[in-house]
């Protein structure tokens, strides 16, 4: 991983804690740390995405959340939309970034394009 941790803000930290609590359970990443209106969540050992409501958000961004597989990314969609996340892209092939990409999009509660991707061949 090429950062040690990356975050944001958010418009509404409970929302968004529990929407990404919820998502990203089943590729094992969950809360490594929090505070008073803030949480990292990761793997241990890992790089860290950190989100907290210290003012407004940053406008839609795109990030991709690693799966070790491509069950990880249908579970993760699947979480993701019961947890109140938007249908952006469903679990797929994407060749057209190469053959083994396999990813899923969701839209998150402030907007952001949130993917699971494995870029592993179907076991």
């Amino acid at each position: 991983m090429v950062f040690d941790h990356i975050g944001f803000n958010v418009t509404d930290f409970p929302q968004a804690k529990n929407f990404l609590v919820q998502a990203l359970q089943p590729l094992g990443i969950g809360i490594t740390m929090e505070g008073e209106g803030w949480a990292m969540v990761g793997r241990q050992g890992e790089g860290n995405f950190w989100f907290g409501s210290f003012g407004g958000s940053p406008g839609p961004i795109h990030i991709a959340f690693a799966a070790k597989s491509r069950e990880q990314v249908r579970a993760f969609y699947a979480a993701a939309l019961a947890a109140g996340g938007k249908d952006n892209g469903a679990p797929g092939l994407r060749p057209q970034y190469h053959p083994n990409y396999y990813g899923a999009f969701v839209i998150g509660p402030d907007g952001h394009n949130i993917e699971a991707v494995c870029h592993a061949p179907e076991a």
